[in-house]
């Protein structure tokens, strides 16, 4: 199992959105190395919901994957927002899996509280002008990260 964040705004999507809809496929990712990431996640993967874009950034809540990778359809519709028109259907450019609800945590915790740990290592979230929507997240920084909640 490999454990995960992954960033959405919360006026689009939060994890109130999720707890609503219990699964919904992940989306919209037109990074790269945002997309190997996604291709590399399996079944039972855990996931931290961080809330980016808004007054508070931080981790609100839990998620777990419960798909294997497959091509965003969006990609493919010329009426969606996340449309490539150079995405071929054969070898398509763009993936996404589907996220469970877990649980919404009690509080957000915050990116300056996750900034403070001292313990977290080559961070890719804490790391400066990071701006990857998908990120791998090693089991002592999920613990670390957890025990501020």
């Amino acid at each position: 199992m490999q454990r995960w964040l992954m960033k959405t705004e919360p006026d689009t999507f939060s994890i109130d959105d999720l707890r609503t809809r219990k699964v919904e496929p992940w989306n919209g990712v037109r990074n790269y190395q945002a997309r190997n990431f996604i291709r590399s996640m399996r079944r039972g993967d855990e996931v931290m919901i961080y809330h980016s874009s808004c007054a508070v950034p931080g981790v609100a809540g839990l998620g777990k994957i419960t798909s294997a990778p497959y091509p965003d359809p969006g990609q493919f519709d010329p009426k969606d927002p996340y449309f490539d028109a150079g995405s071929d259907r054969g070898n398509p450019r763009w993936t996404l899996v589907d996220v469970r609800f877990v649980r919404k945590l009690k509080r957000v915790i915050t990116l300056d509280e996750i900034k403070a740990l001292r313990n977290l290592g080559d961070f890719a979230l804490t790391r400066r002008g990071n701006r990857l929507s998908v990120l791998p997240v090693s089991d002592a920084q999920w613990q670390a990260i957890l025990a501020l909640e």
